[in-house]
């Protein structure tokens, strides 16, 4: 995306939105409009603010991110959702990415890495961390089976080498076709498995099944 993105921080630890807000106005391109205590401000907030990206902590009292990530993205236009979490194991992380969040960040990222996570979200990319999500996914295996339309199998490898975290040019690479046709591929996918990113789609996909979580 293009001119400043903006982004609203819901946490209900006032020290956390005050660090985040410090790091994240580091960054001349980035705007933080808004703040929220809890989930259930979160919505309210977005709402009337129209952010780019919310900052979603997802362990909260009454209304926590899992919800409150369901109902932002109900919004018309929806924000991106980045998850702010202290442990990358959570399951609720999990729940959170199965809602549409786009990805997690972990609270002892440097400051580097949480601009860069904000830019990235804005942008319209996933922030996947390829290892951390196959693990929660090794608990939350076999919740359904998959009943959309059929994968062919070239789409069922894109999107084996996805849940890799390989990005379209890796994936291009891999097996030796152009970008524009591995974008294509992935467009197709998410349509198929009715996901909002290529993180929803991992997460349908180890839930399923398409793409095994191993042991």
């Amino acid at each position: 995306m293009t001119g400043t993105v903006r982004v609203v921080l819901v946490d209900d630890e006032p020290l956390v939105r005050r660090g985040l807000r410090a790091i994240l106005e580091s960054d001349p391109e980035i705007e933080v409009v808004g703040e929220a205590g809890d989930g259930a401000a979160a919505l309210s907030v977005a709402r009337r603010l129209s952010p780019d990206v919310v900052c979603m902590d997802v362990r909260m009292p009454d209304v926590d991110g899992i919800r409150a990530t369901e109902l932002v993205l109900t919004l018309d236009p929806a924000p991106r959702v980045l998850v702010v979490t202290t442990f990358e194991s959570d399951d609720h992380v999990f729940d959170a990415l199965r809602a549409g969040a786009s990805g997690f960040l972990l609270k002892r990222a440097d400051a580097d890495e949480v601009v860069a996570a904000v830019r990235a979200v804005a942008a319209g990319e996933s922030l996947l961390f390829p290892e951390s999500v196959r693990r929660m996914a090794l608990r939350h295996t076999a919740r359904a089976s998959y009943e959309g339309p059929a994968l062919t199998p070239r789409e069922a490898e894109v999107l084996t080498l996805v849940a890799r975290g390989l990005s379209n040019p890796e994936i291009a690479e891999t097996l030796v076709v152009g970008v524009e046709t591995v974008r294509t591929h992935v467009a197709n996918v998410l349509a198929k498995l009715g996901a909002r990113d290529r993180t929803q789609a991992v997460v349908i996909a180890y839930e399923t099944g398409l793409v095994a979580t191993g042991r």
